[in-house]
């Protein structure tokens, strides 16, 4: 903390620095200029153009007459920038004899292609001459999207899919290894990343931006490390908000409609949404703006009841709780907790409660405890508040001073190695900036609050042992079994009697049993304490970062960008969620890095290159450079060829780092080498997944479906040993021999069957921690052809990862028969039926393997006669080598083939009626992650099938209150609704009318 804040106050010194050298111009000569700005067609006025100084940060709009008043502190000559969406730019030189009464005539006209953009090289250029691929969204096509909100627009976009959690919280992706939470892509909301920082990703849109203040936005697919740091591995998405300056006067928005699935508790219900925004200047000096969203619903529901156990032979599609003694239902919690039956029975066995002559009558089957469905246990009431305020002052002509507050709060469902019920999650982003022309020095902090949060699977194993513990409730259901069994009933009518003698006198959901229980663990933090189970979740994280860029304009030769920026991680989470240090405080975490670009035309300005290094370091990584070069060669003026290698990287999350974290289905750890030390690995050796299951199989080829002769012959002389040894010590008659030996034979035979095959059994070997890294080549067209009216765009990609993050399954045996290394009770520890028990571990580990994928994307908009648009696009992404992972499943999570068709005019023969319709489709594909019982799985191999979709909105502009009226509806003849990722809900139709009054449409 020290640290930072000796940064701060460095920090502070030179925004003073530049504040002072940028008001050098303050007595300059002032120059009033005046005018007004009308369309070309109708000669209409037009309000709200922008208006700026070429080069500086003085500006001002057209008011509701069309009429600008401009005081600059320079003596003519200079030029004046007139711009508005949809409109062509004009550049007009100022002199002395036109600064009053400037007549200046805009002409609307198509801007495909002609977008001016900053994100790709943080200097403004073409898009079209782009060193990368870029998707952008500007007022226009975030007014006219045919989805209920801009968020749910981005997939409208080449190459970018969801992940729907929830109505409110939607994680998109790029280019393979999709995710929900997705730590790969990052989102910046006017230059702050937008991440939760104790989760390191973007909770979607809910502490995200009003669609009413949203200016534009800008994509970029794939790997963006070298300009914007760690994280911006498989993409980044920049949504800046409106200048209170460019864009005043009194908005507001009011949504509703209706959300239909069939499979919901209420399958038809509604949905509200407000916004208002209003910006002032007071003066050509001081701006103000202030936001309000707020958002209302009853949620999508995770309706998936299949079994993703795959225990006791079971499959996905065919295991059901009448077949399956283990059955773990996708969207039911609580059967997470499942144990081996024989391994009760010995228990059982060992404490006189059962005879051992019952023994033989227990199979080596799995069996789980009666879960509860999501719908009885998370909070559907999904809500969504957004404020935000920024007072913009224009310190002098060349120097502007921003003060940002956004908040989110909200309630939502988030899914991960279990689904989270988030309840009362807010987050804070506070800025203060100064930006010049061609500079900004920014420094925020982010404030995270997970209020009332809890995870839903624990909730339900917590009611259960709240109940009934585990043990006394499996004991029961094995010693019912039994009981059954010795009444002639076979093993399914026996598994039924169980059940139901175990479950006798449960919490039914709605009960006010269940409901105090619910309440109970809800308001316990994660893990539990002596009054029981937690599923709380605690997180008060916070984020503070310093940053600053400086372009270089005196430079004849070449364009030069430089950069700086400073982060520190304060995680707080009560110690609940992260691990603790030796004084019994959680860990901070402190990064730097900063880069340099140039960037060079040659041959007649036909050909940019440009290349650019960055270097960060956390501190507990070591450092990493990240270059970029490229190439693009314009030929004609209309085609644009372009060429880049970069490389990005992925510093492993927080929770990566530090996470420890008790859930049902096993302790997660971070990587760090500190957690080695904290379990004893290398006292108590703990084994990977892959290495326990072939153990698993192979002892379960020995004793199934028959025992292995040798192995029964082998018990047999054993016990007949050991009961001889114990005749001779007098400790068993003689006469009860044969019992005993009897007794002890089905005991020893899961010994015997694990020493065959002990040379199985492998301890993990653990390597060092360290960042993820991709290698990225690029190939890409961009043009213009048939007199500007098709847009085409296309690229191909090949990436190559080093140090992949994924997820380690460990199993530990729990005894002190571990500290041994590999024997026969360790081992029938480690698969769940010794007596002993394991520890199930769940940590990321970098693997050894290079992971290659590549893919293409192709993307057309072509401009119709009369203002129609017609665009079209499709995107391939492919794991290339995933044989060579040696079973490694890297969790790709992405569909082949996707694509999208959108069709629309935005003023159909001048009549103020728009329309736009958007189909997509996306192929199947396998959906893997930890939301299954590691256990079973490291990866769960799940198919997500595939869909279409057709959104539509028809749109009625009244000018005479100056508003638009919108009519759509979003998956439209889908009545099955769709899933986009595992363990998530199903989406159904939403249908929507809207009302945006706006006081400077036009």
């Amino acid at each position: 903390m020290q640290k930072f804040t000796k940064c701060t106050r460095l920090a502070i010194l030179l925004l003073f620095v530049l504040v002072s050298f940028g008001s050098t111009q303050v007595f300059a000569q002032t120059t009033t200029i005046s005018g007004k700005v009308t369309e070309e067609s109708t000669k209409e006025t037009l309000v709200g153009v922008n208006i700026v100084v070429k080069g500086r940060v003085v500006g001002t709009i057209t008011d509701l007459d069309g009429n600008f008043t401009l005081r600059v502190n320079q003596a003519p000559p200079l030029t004046l920038v007139f711009s508005m969406i949809g409109f062509t730019t004009q550049e007009i030189t100022i002199n002395e004899s036109n600064v009053s009464n400037l007549q200046v005539i805009l002409k609307e006209a198509s801007i495909l292609g002609q977008e001016i953009v900053v994100s790709a090289s943080r200097v403004e250029e073409s898009v079209l001459e782009s060193p990368v691929t870029i998707e952008r969204m500007d007022i226009i096509s975030i007014r006219e999207a045919p989805q209920p909100s801009f968020y749910d627009a981005l997939n409208n976009m080449k190459g970018v899919e969801m992940s729907t959690q929830s109505l409110t919280f939607k994680s998109f992706n790029t280019r393979g290894f999709n995710a929900n939470g997705n730590v790969r892509t990052v989102q910046l909301i006017d230059g702050m990343d937008n991440q939760a920082p104790g989760l390191n990703f973007s909770v979607g849109n809910i502490a995200g931006i009003s669609e009413l203040d949203l200016e534009y936005l800008e994509l970029l697919p794939g790997a963006a490390s070298a300009l914007y740091g760690p994280n911006a591995i498989n993409g980044i998405l920049l949504m800046n908000s409106k200048n209170p300056f460019q864009y005043q006067g009194f908005s507001a928005q009011v949504k509703t409609g209706i959300m239909d699935e069939g499979q919901r508790t209420n399958p038809t219900t509604g949905f509200y949404d407000f916004a208002a925004r209003y910006a002032t200047a007071f003066s050509d000096k001081v701006a103000l703006k202030v936001n309000v969203n707020y958002i209302r619903a009853d949620d999508w529901q995770a309706n998936d009841f299949r079994d993703q156990s795959l225990l006791n032979g079971s499959s996905i599609e065919g295991g059901n709780r009448q077949n399956n003694p283990g059955y773990n239902g996708v969207n039911t919690y609580g059967d997470e907790t499942n144990v081996n039956m024989q391994s009760v029975a010995n228990s059982l066995v060992g404490a006189g409660l059962l005879p051992s002559a019952a023994l033989p009558l227990v199979p080596s089957t799995f069996v789980s405890r009666t879960g509860y469905m999501e719908r009885d246990l998370a909070d559907y009431n999904t809500e969504s508040l957004k404020l935000n305020a920024a007072l913009h002052w224009r310190i002098n002509d060349r120097v502007e001073a921003i003060f940002q507050g956004n908040y989110g709060a909200g309630t939502t469902v988030y899914t991960g190695a279990d689904r989270y019920s988030i309840t009362g999650f807010n987050i804070g982003q506070y800025k203060a900036e100064l930006r010049g022309a061609n500079w900004f020095l920014r420094a925020y902090t982010t404030q995270e609050r997970s209020g009332d949060s809890y995870a839903v699977g624990i909730a339900a194993q917590g009611i259960n042992e709240a109940w009934k513990t585990s043990q006394q409730w499996f004991g029961e259901y094995v010693g019912a079994f039994v009981g059954a069994r010795s009444q002639g009933a076979d093993e399914n009518t026996a598994h039924t009697a169980a059940r139901a003698f175990a479950d006798q006198g449960r919490y039914l959901p709605g009960s006010p049993q269940f409901n105090q229980a619910l309440q109970d663990v809800r308001s316990r933090p994660i893990p539990g304490n002596a009054q029981g189970v937690g599923a709380l979740f605690v997180d008060k994280t916070n984020l503070y970062h310093l940053e600053g860029s400086y372009t270089f304009k005196d430079i004849k030769f070449a364009d030069f960008v430089v950069g700086a920026n400073y982060r520190n991680y304060q995680l707080n989470s009560e110690g609940t969620l992260f691990a603790l240090d030796d004084d019994g405080n959680e860990f901070n975490i402190r990064e730097y890095g900063g880069y340099a670009q140039g960037s060079k035309k040659l041959i007649q300005d036909k050909l940019k290159l440009t290349a650019s290094v960055r270097y960060d370091k956390n501190e507990n990584f070591q450092g990493q450079w990240s270059p970029r070069v490229s190439a693009v060669y314009t030929a004609n003026k209309i085609h644009n060829f372009r060429l880049s290698y970069q490389t990005g990287f992925r510093i492993p999350t927080t929770q990566d780092q530090y996470i420890d974290l008790l859930t049902p289905q096993a302790r997660l750890i971070g990587g760090l080498p500190l957690f080695r030390e904290r379990y004893n690995f290398t006292g108590n050796p703990p084994y990977a997944l892959s290495t326990v299951s072939e153990f698993g199989a192979g002892v379960a080829g020995l004793l199934q479906p028959n025992v292995d002769p040798g192995v029964l012959q082998t018990a047999i002389t054993r016990a007949t040993a050991i009961v001889l040894q114990q005749v001779g010590a007098g400790l068993i008659p003689p006469d009860q021999a044969p019992a005993a030996i009897q007794a002890l034979v089905p005991q020893l035979v899961p010994v015997v069957a694990s020493e065959e095959n002990l040379d199985k059994l492998v301890p993990y070997e653990f390597t060092e921690f360290k960042p993820e890294i991709v290698k990225s080549y690029e190939f890409g067209y961009k043009g213009l052809l048939f007199d500007n009216k098709l847009l085409v765009d296309g690229y191909y990609y090949y990436n190559r990862f080093e140090n992949f993050i994924g997820g380690q399954i460990l199993v530990q045996d729990a005894s002190a028969a571990g500290e041994a290394g590999p024997n026969p009770i360790t081992g029938l520890n480690l698969i769940g039926v010794g007596p002993g028990g394991r520890n199930i571990f769940s940590m990321p580990v970098n693997r050894k393997e290079i992971i290659k994928t590549y893919g293409w994307a192709l993307g057309l908009d072509y401009q119709l006669p009369k203002g129609y648009t017609l665009g079209g696009n499709v995107s391939y992404n492919k794991l290339a080598n995933i044989e060579d992972l040696q079973g490694f499943q890297p969790a790709f999570n992405t569909p082949e083939y996707r694509t999208n068709l959108t069709f629309g005019n935005r003023n159909i023969n001048n009549k103020n009626i728009g329309f736009a319709v958007a189909w997509r489709w996306q192929d199947q594909f396998v959906w893997q992650s930890s939301f299954v019982s590691p256990i079973v799985s490291t990866q769960q191999l799940s198919v997500m099938p595939a869909f279409s979709s057709l959104d539509a909105q028809v749109s009625y502009k009244v000018k005479k209150i100056k508003s638009i009226i919108k009519l759509g509806g979003q998956n439209l003849f889908n009545s099955s609704g769709y899933r986009q990722a595992w363990g998530n809900p199903t989406v159904g139709t939403t249908y929507f009318v809207s009302i945006t009054f706006d006081e400077f449409l036009n």
